[in-house]
């Protein structure tokens, strides 16, 4: 729990606390009135509202919301062509008004070629083949979880996991090249793009070239549930979503903070030579101001990891309900049983804590 809120609430904070300082009024107003209301709203009330007012409403077994499921295919010729065509007539705008100089008529190519890129991306994914309704239901969502078919690897399986560590490698030795080539002439490597033909494109073709070798078991009602298929409880959804949505807040106010802290003639002097809004916080802003954010950043991980232990109040079974519930009712011992969980605890916050003073110090400025 603690690791998936992390990480969620990370992406999350920093969007909300970039939004705060957007130049469209919206935005900023939104991301301002989502902090100051989750902010100030108890983590235990915001876990009883999402499993008592959103999630338990949901229909029961029986009158389950059936979704289909949604299977992959190799994708037909034409509609993959035209795809491709729209997608780089949209990249070649998007470029073009990207070098060239800021305008109205560079805005309008710049917007058109976005929205190009985006239809001709949704459209081939909806007519070009790739994905597939199953022509049947298969998941289904109730008050008693998400249900969803049980994946079973098949023989050639492995010829995809070994696609995606090779990826992997591919990506983290294209970053070093790119970051050394960037160090050295200044000239930058579409990275982000090649990551994702590595370790996302890559696997997905060796998928469907091993004839994806991949069986679902779907779940089916007997009696009053399902049986079979994989199952997410209602209660690790409403208290990853209130961990989440409570500490994003907090790590929204850090990151504003931290970006509020670069002094301003940083960003005049990027807007100077030429870069936009967008690389100007990605390439000067950002790196400056993490040496300001990731202290306090480490202590609403630590926070986020401490206030799982709330998950009782919901009837989700973590370490703090098994330990001094089942095990403790069973020994009979609260002394130990209550050491080793404090103990359990202890460990985790310790490493976390230890990771983030190391990345702390990697990202610190070295003085001579």
């Amino acid at each position: 729990m603690a690791s998936i809120g992390i990480v969620l609430a990370t992406f999350l904070g920093f969007s909300i606390g970039v939004a705060r300082l957007s130049s469209n009024w919206i935005v900023a107003k939104l991301a301002m009135i989502y902090v100051e209301m989750i902010r100030n709203i108890p983590l235990l009330l915001q876990l009883l509202f999402w499993y008592n007012a959103v999630l338990k409403p949901l229909p029961n077994p029986r009158q389950s919301i059936a979704l289909p499921v949604i299977s992959l295919g190799m994708p037909e010729v034409l509609p993959t062509v035209l795809a491709v065509a729209a997608f780089a007539v949209g990249w070649f705008l998007y470029r073009r008004a990207r070098t060239g100089v800021e305008s109205t008529a560079t805005m309008i190519a710049s917007t058109g070629g976005s929205v190009l890129m985006a239809v001709a991306v949704l459209g081939w994914l909806g007519y070009g083949g790739l994905f597939r309704f199953a022509g049947q239901a298969g998941v289904f969502l109730n008050n008693r979880g998400l249900i969803f078919p049980d994946p079973t690897v098949q023989p050639g399986f492995e010829a995809v996991l070994a696609a995606l560590a090779l990826g992997v490698v591919g990506a983290i030795a294209f970053r070093w090249w790119a970051r050394k080539r960037q160090a050295e002439t200044g000239q930058q490597a579409p990275v982000g793009l090649v990551a994702l033909g590595l370790i996302v494109v890559l696997p997905l073709l060796v998928f469907l070239a091993m004839g994806r070798p991949i069986s679902l078991t779907y779940p089916e009602l007997k009696g009053f549930n399902y049986q079979g298929g994989l199952q997410v409880y209602p209660e690790f959804v409403a208290l990853l979503l209130g961990l989440v949505t409570y500490t994003a807040g907090f790590i929204a106010e850090i990151v504003r903070a931290g970006i509020l802290a670069v002094s301003k003639g940083q960003t005049e002097a990027a807007h100077a030579v030429g870069l936009r809004p967008g690389p100007t916080l990605k390439l000067v802003v950002i790196p400056q101001a993490m040496r300001v954010i990731i202290p306090p950043l480490t202590s609403q991980y630590l926070n986020l990891t401490k206030n799982s232990s709330l998950a009782v109040f919901i009837g989700y079974p973590d370490l703090v309900q098994i330990f001094t519930g089942t095990v403790l009712n069973q020994t009979g011992q609260a002394v130990e049983v209550v050491a080793i969980t404090m103990l359990v605890y202890l460990t985790i916050s310790l490493t976390t804590a230890g990771f983030m003073n190391w990345y702390n110090a990697r990202k610190a400025l070295v003085e001579r």
